[in-house]
């Protein structure tokens, strides 16, 4: 069985539910999220081992995540937990229109605080060289800030010379950065020590404002990444490797309710399927399947028994 770790940040959720009150008052569920933390649900409901690595506090909530984690047998052992600290929170709320909006408060998040220190990325390193592969996103370089990546990037140099492959999804959120030349500053470098590049054109527009498939092969094209995946919604997507393209149609879904988590969950059934033999071709098949699968039910993370049953079906 491969081995992967996920980089990033879970946060405390919190979305309305329709209740039977009249005054009109908001009534919440609660849940946990995160684009890694999702990724990683579903990378272990396939079969992947899969670990985690995050900061969190000693709070109850902070509790319930890791339970979390090991109910989806993803592995915690890479995770601290600071004294006095939470995770971070946003809200859901549903516009008039049906779309939905998000409202966070992270800033205090522990998460913020991967890579601060070499000491703490060495020791990361130790436990990484176990894995086969380590994947992150966008949002995890936004939320460390500038000298974290430093020394992340030096972590990551560090995991690929010692035969670990790197896997990256750009997740792009405009407001997590000070500018577009500070994300696309970050975004070239990582993909310097990347392997396997999953990036979404919607993305790639509002980072580069060009989402044409030439266009981000010229980009990347000095990079090290040797799988350069692009997700293209309910269009084709494309895979470009040792300069040939391939394309994988997606099938039609119908009675879609919430995109929310699309991105992530396709990532886990490719990568799933990648580091267990199977061809790019063959892996983008079973992503799509996967977030085929999540777009009809609300929410990043759904059911684990309603997840299997469609799978099997």
């Amino acid at each position: 069985m491969a081995h992967i770790a996920a980089i990033g940040e879970v946060m405390v959720e919190l979305s309305p539910f329709t209740n039977n009150t009249t005054d009109n008052r908001e009534v919440m569920a609660l849940s946990y999220a995160g684009d890694t933390y999702n990724t990683s649900v579903y990378m272990a409901r396939l079969g992947l081992q899969t670990d985690y690595v995050t900061l969190l506090g000693d709070d109850p909530y902070s509790k319930q995540i890791l339970q979390r984690m090991a109910d989806e047998n993803i592995g915690t052992d890479m995770i601290n937990q600071l004294p006095g600290r939470s995770p971070g929170l946003y809200i859901i709320r549903n516009t008039p229109d049906g779309e939905r909006e998000f409202f966070y408060w992270r800033k205090e998040a522990p998460a913020r605080e991967l890579f601060s220190t070499t000491e703490q990325a060495a020791r990361l390193v130790a436990q990484l060289t176990s894995c086969d592969c380590v994947y992150l996103s966008g949002i995890t370089l936004a939320i460390i800030g500038e000298a974290s990546r430093q020394i992340l990037l030096t972590a990551l140099q560090q995991l690929r010379a010692a035969g670990v492959r790197i896997a990256f999804d750009s997740n792009f959120r405009p407001r997590l950065w000070r500018d577009k030349h500070e994300a696309q500053q970050a975004m070239l470098a990582i993909l310097q020590f990347t392997d396997i590049a999953l990036l979404t054109l919607d993305d790639e527009l509002l980072l580069w404002g060009d989402d044409s498939v030439q266009g981000c092969v010229d980009r990347y094209k000095h990079t090290a990444v040797k799988e350069l995946i692009l997700k293209r919604g309910a269009s084709d997507t494309i895979i470009i490797q040792d300069g040939q393209e391939t394309r994988v149609p997606v099938p039609p879904v119908k009675n879609i309710i919430d995109t929310t988590g699309a991105g992530d969950t396709f990532n886990a059934g490719y990568l799933a399927a990648r580091l267990n033999g199977a061809s790019a071709a063959d892996a983008a098949k079973q992503g799509t399947r996967c977030a085929g699968i999540i777009i009809r039910y609300r929410g990043g993370v759904i059911d684990k028994a309603v997840f299997e049953q469609e799978l099997s079906a």
